[in-house]
């Protein structure tokens, strides 16, 4: 399953195809600093977004066979040698679960940006720079994917199962929207809380030496060249950290949108603010807000 690269499209003339948008740039220390977190359901929309978070996350354990658990180690002797349990997170089943997780986690985006797209068009105002803000994030999602694509190829039993999901989620999304964008965008939140979990235990089991592969690794060039990865700081590690860094962007800026006033309030990170000295919203995480801007602390009122 594990491979070195995917052969590129044939185009003799063309060299290079350049990304449509120009990622931030992250340092090493703003990325070290994201943290786990979660924020608390204070009213029933968000009751009921963390409860179909849990359920899709359900789901997607059970179909990627993922299991963590703290007290078992990778590693267990028998009689000399090394095995590991039929449990144990290997390399491959890492990679199993995130190329599964990053092939649903573009469809919120894509289907938000569109509805409002579409809503703009028909009231014919602008839509405050939301659109732009949520195709991005769709963007993003689907750069991991093709990272991981370089990584790992998947089979035609593991591309269908995505197909159902996708079908799935896909629908789920376009009906919820219509009915409460605000509850979507706070389930987005808990799913990518989720998400950081995931990599963060994944960096984990590198670090612990349980991922002798991974730890090997280096990133595939599409990632060098998404993320400016500096010379010296390319292996998969690093990779995941820009990638864990992306979720959690995506965690507060869900969680922030989800506290707004879906019609009428500007999209806070493409303002521009009468302090820029003062901690705002921005693109990058230099601000790390992992519950998500207080619409308040925004908006101003």
């Amino acid at each position: 399953m594990i491979k070195e690269f995917f052969p590129e499209p044939d185009a003799p003339n063309i060299k290079k195809t350049k990304t449509a948008w120009a990622h931030p740039i992250y340092t090493y220390e703003q990325m070290e600093a994201v943290e786990v977190a979660h924020r608390q359901a204070k009213n029933w929309p968000d009751y009921a977004a963390i409860g179909t978070m849990r359920v899709f996350r359900w789901g997607m354990d059970f179909a990627t066979g993922y299991r963590h658990d703290h007290s078992q180690s990778t590693d267990h002797a028998l009689d000399g040698k090394k095995v590991q349990p039929k449990t144990a997170m290997t390399e491959r089943k890492w990679l199993i679960r995130c190329l599964f997780l990053e092939s649903v986690a573009g469809v919120p985006g894509m289907v938000a940006g569109m509805l409002r797209h579409l809503h703009s068009m028909r009231r014919m105002k602008r839509d405050n720079g939301w659109i732009e803000l949520l195709i991005e994030e769709s963007y993003n999602e689907r750069m991991h994917l093709l990272t991981f694509m370089k990584i790992s190829e998947p089979g035609p039993f593991m591309r269908f199962m995505v197909l159902g999901a996708q079908g799935v989620f896909f629908n789920f999304m376009f009906v919820a929207y219509l009915f409460s964008p605000a509850t979507c965008h706070r389930f987005v939140g808990y799913l990518e809380e989720e998400a950081v979990l995931t990599y963060t235990r994944l960096i984990a089991d590198i670090d612990a030496g349980k991922l002798p592969m991974f730890q090997k690794m280096v990133a595939p060039d599409i990632a060098v060249d998404y993320w400016s990865m500096p010379e010296g700081h390319r292996s998969m590690r690093d990779m995941l950290l820009y990638i864990r860094a992306d979720e959690s962007k995506h965690r507060e800026v869900n969680h922030t949108l989800g506290n707004l006033d879906q019609k009428n309030d500007p999209n806070p990170y493409a303002s521009q603010y009468k302090d820029e000295s003062v901690p705002h919203p921005v693109k990058d995480i230099e601000y790390q807000k992992p519950t998500g801007w207080e619409r308040k602390d925004v908006i101003g009122s």
